[in-house]
């Protein structure tokens, strides 16, 4: 067996590991849930947990199956327009907002196409020509890190569904109470100066906005080592600073005014106390634990109220690119942010996991940025517009999913992920 047979035989057994492993997430993700639960859609910017199981499924079938397989079949060719996305270019689709409407395909027939697909991505990773398993193995880890993304988006959709049910649902329960502290909030200094920022294709997996490496010049600054707590936030709620324009952008003040925001998404006030709805039910807000369900808005005026600013992406960047990827993952099975972690190495603490983290830098390309080709040059860059950019990962992300060069982004007003605030300032 020649070098370049092992190589592609070990190619083959990676691929075929790490598919079979994250599509076994899904399904220990949606686990907990109630047949009734799986069709619900309570706003536009969520999607049923069965549309998410079939749309990462779609994306196999439509971009490796059909390309690849010789003579391939579609599983079920409504499906194609059902569970596409947003891609024009491989046909029209359902529209977002009312996949809720959809009780058929059932949730029975979903797991059914699931499982047929994998069959025959399986199959297809086993027997394929060696000449073209290089470009199926790229194909699938960009289908496997899409489906991560949506494992994220299936937690935050459902804990989003769940909580506009004055039962206030319990997905998973979790024993105890956790009595950790919050870390010392201090101050890391960076020096700035001329620096890289980026990723390079040849560096491993990436997504195309996070490419190419280029050259940014940053002003001295200062990054906070951990996120903002409850009780911290609690001081901006308890100042009134939800009732005075100057913390806020003119946006987001005119935000505030018109959804009546008083506190971060999921916190309920009763009897003078608040609460927090949690993938575990209604529990008493833990101070210590980072503030979470914040807006760019909100992470903007509380930064004004306490005399700072949020940090731009290549800040955020440059100070944890040399910690370790560790952290309160969805591994771990929380769900929730956590006031400790694992591990506490480095300077920067929590630099991962717990809360994505928003940035004053919106979503654009990066100089010498180039889109993939085809279809999936869609995936990001037409979203290049009112975004801004969050770093970090959260307590749903996969620990094999994030890197320091990871762009998520979001519009300013969007509160239901698991968001929350790194203050920074300008150096000396």
């Amino acid at each position: 067996m020649t070098q370049q047979s092992i190589h592609l035989t070990d190619l083959r057994e990676q691929l075929l590991h790490s598919f079979e492993a994250t599509r076994e997430m899904t399904n220990t993700l949606v686990e907990p849930l109630e047949t009734e639960d799986f069709t619900i859609q309570s706003i536009p910017d969520v999607s049923p947990p069965k549309w998410h199981m079939a749309h990462t499924t779609w994306f196999f079938e439509t971009f490796i199956l059909k390309e690849y397989q010789e003579g391939y079949k579609s599983f079920h060719e409504e499906f194609e327009y059902l569970f596409n996305s947003y891609y024009e270019s491989v046909g029209s689709y359902f529209p977002r907002h009312a996949r809720g409407l959809l009780s058929r395909p059932s949730i029975d027939k979903v797991r059914r196409y699931r499982s047929d697909i994998d069959k025959e991505m399986i199959a297809l990773i086993q027997e394929i020509d060696e000449s073209k398993l290089q470009s199926v193995a790229e194909l699938v880890e960009i289908g496997l890190n899409h489906e991560q993304q949506h494992q994220e988006l299936l937690m935050t959709d459902i804990k989003y569904n769940f909580s506009v049910n004055p039962l206030y649902p319990v997905y998973r329960s979790l024993e105890g109470n956790s009595t950790a502290k919050a870390t010392p909030l201090e101050w890391v200094t960076f020096e700035g100066g001329l620096i890289e920022t980026g990723m390079n294709e040849a560096d491993g997996f990436s997504f195309d906005n996070e490419r190419p490496v280029h050259k940014v010049w940053l002003e001295p600054f200062k990054l906070a080592t951990r996120t903002v707590t409850n009780g911290e936030y609690m001081e901006f709620i308890n100042a009134g600073g939800y009732e005075q324009a100057i913390y806020w952008l003119s946006d987001g003040w005119a935000t505030v005014r018109k959804e009546n925001w008083t506190a971060p998404l999921h916190w309920v006030k009763k009897d003078g106390e608040w609460y927090a709805f949690t993938l575990h039910g209604l529990v008493p807000i833990n101070k210590e634990e980072p503030v979470t369900h914040i807006s760019y808005y909100e992470a903007e005026a509380y930064a004004s109220f306490v005399g700072k600013r949020l940090p731009s992406e290549a800040e955020w960047e440059v100070a944890v690119r040399d910690q370790p990827i560790a952290g309160n993952f969805v591994e771990d099975g929380n769900y929730h942010p956590v006031a400790t972690m694992k591990e506490e190495e480095g300077q920067i603490k929590k630099a991962y996991g717990d809360v994505w983290e928003w940035t004053k830098s919106p979503y654009m390309p990066y100089p010498g940025n180039k889109p993939l080709d085809g279809a999936l040059g869609e995936y990001n860059a037409k979203f290049m517009s009112s975004q801004m950019i969050l770093r970090g990962g959260s307590c749903v992300t996969s620990q094999s999913h994030i890197r320091p060069t990871y762009r998520n982004f979001f519009g300013p007003e969007k509160r239901w992920q698991f968001t929350g605030i790194r203050l920074a300032e300008d150096g000396e």
